[in-house]
């Protein structure tokens, strides 16, 4: 008789849900994770929670509301001299909005009597798995299954290599204790936008260096567009075609080396963050040993419903590859918990929504005219300004647009794309309509409340049939 019904590896946004979920359905649970947080405690949340998503929040809203005191509070009637920011305090914020977090997803366990155990899991055959505690000591647990969401890391390149102190990843970047004057970032993802957003924001001289000839290349054409020139416009340099060949640090400060069209260039900054990407963590996780298929990329293959090569062995989240993000990973441990319980629930790959952080906000879902052109699909194409919104220019954050693009011939919705104020959260309509299938017409008979940022994805479904009323 194994010990557990599901041993889940990893306890972030996609092991931990897929624990609780486990749990709400009948079935003993352990989630083991490693994460020691800076206090030397276990940590709950995985890179998104520590030292991802949640943080990067935290200061993306502090720097905000900075920048908007500083430039904008004037325009609201509202005052203010000798306005300051406190880095430290700051990062305190910020780790109190982590621990709070991180210590809810424990509390969470505690009700659904989900097992937690900290330390280093390894596969070793027949759905045991080696526990490597704090102390050094090991146990072996078995489980009729086992669900492996050990996620991703930050990606490195030899040519830039990590020292934790001037060059430096994500994590580094999270936790600067002053602000830096010069600023380089490799990589223009989201990573790299988000961060030099908050560095930006705060006084720093940001460049970013992307390799890539297009910027936010899997992003909407014209929604790329304008979202490169705000960000410009904010202070944002952003060389495109970019090719980091070299960083080196002398004197306290890092020089960069870099190819582009004109030939080799090179920068001088106090800090160098490495925002390249992520790449899957399956170190010393034993998979391949126990015949799980990894691929030359290094993630762990699965079928449709997240198993592996190996019966009851399932794999989710980063570690599996395709959208690296939390929401994804999440949805795929409540798939595999419910299939698990014997109930066939699926993942709606096509309507994932992404998000950027910037301000204003990137987000979309579904295709763009560039992969439907590509696949010979005719399309119409609604847009609407944000500049014609009520809401938007009473809060005072007009730009950006909402593109809705249906079926030429069904009308059914194919994409929607926004740029623009709340756009993380004006995109869950969209999402929710592709979902179930609608088409721009169910979208633009919807009634939506006056005066809000909602009517603006409700003005563009009316433009894709050419009837908008405010643009």
């Amino acid at each position: 008789m194994s010990d557990y019904n599901v041993i889940v590896i990893g306890g972030g946004p996609a092991g931990y849900v897929a624990a609780i979920r486990c749990a709400q359905l009948g079935m003993k649970t352990v989630c083991i994770d490693k994460w020691i947080n800076p206090e030397g405690k276990s940590s709950l949340g995985g890179t998104c929670l520590n030292v991802g998503c949640i943080p990067s929040k935290a200061l993306l809203d502090s720097s905000h509301h900075y920048t908007f005191m500083q430039k904008h509070a004037a325009e609201h009637g509202i005052q203010c001299d000798n306005l300051s920011i406190d880095i430290a305090a700051m990062q305190a914020r910020k780790a109190d909005v982590v621990k709070a977090l991180t210590q809810g997803i424990g509390v969470l366990f505690k009700k659904n009597k989900v097992t937690s155990i900290t330390g280093t899991a390894r596969l070793i055959g027949n759905k045991q798995v080696q526990v490597t505690n704090q102390d050094g000591s090991q146990q072996s647990l078995t489980g009729d299954n086992i669900i492996i969401a050990t996620g991703s890391v930050a990606a490195q390149i030899p040519v830039a290599a990590t020292d934790n102190q001037f060059i430096v990843d994500s994590t580094g970047a999270l936790a600067f204790d002053s602000v830096p004057k010069r600023l380089g970032i490799i990589g223009a993802g989201a990573i790299g936008l988000e961060l030099g957003s908050v560095w930006n924001r705060l006084g720093s001289q940001v460049t970013i260096l992307e390799a890539l000839p297009d910027f936010l290349s899997v992003v909407d054409r014209k929604i790329a567009t304008l979202a490169q020139r705000e960000l410009k416009k904010q202070g944002l340099n952003i060389q495109l075609s970019a090719s980091v060949t070299a960083a080196s640090v002398n004197n306290n400060e890092v020089s960069v080396t870099y190819k582009d069209k004109t030939g080799e260039q090179q920068i001088v900054v106090d800090k160098l963050i490495v925002a390249v990407g992520r790449k899957p963590n399956t170190t010393d996780l034993g998979a391949a040993e126990i015949g799980i298929q990894i691929n030359q990329r290094g993630f762990i293959e699965v079928d449709e419903h997240c198993q592996t090569a190996i019966p009851g062995i399932y794999a989710i989240g980063d570690v599996i590859g395709g959208a690296m993000l939390a929401h994804k990973g999440s949805e795929e441990g409540i798939m595999v918990a419910e299939r698990i319980a014997g109930q066939k629930s699926e993942m709606s790959y096509d309507t994932i929504p992404w998000v950027i952080y910037t301000w204003p906000e990137i987000a979309w879902v579904g295709k763009t005219e560039a992969q439907l052109k590509a696949e010979g699909i005719k399309y119409k194409v609604g847009q609407f300004p944000f500049a014609a919104s009520g809401r938007a220019r009473a809060h005072g954050d007009t730009n950006g647009m909402v593109r809705m693009i249906a079926d030429a011939e069904t009308d059914r919705l194919l994409g929607v794309h926004i740029f623009g104020i709340s756009a993380s959260e004006l995109i869950a309509e969209a999402v929710v309509a592709m979902e179930f299938e609608s088409s721009s017409e169910d979208l633009a008979r919807t009634i939506h409340a006056h005066p809000t940022l909602s009517e603006a994805v409700h003005e563009a479904a009316l433009g894709v049939d050419g009837r908008m009323i405010h643009a």
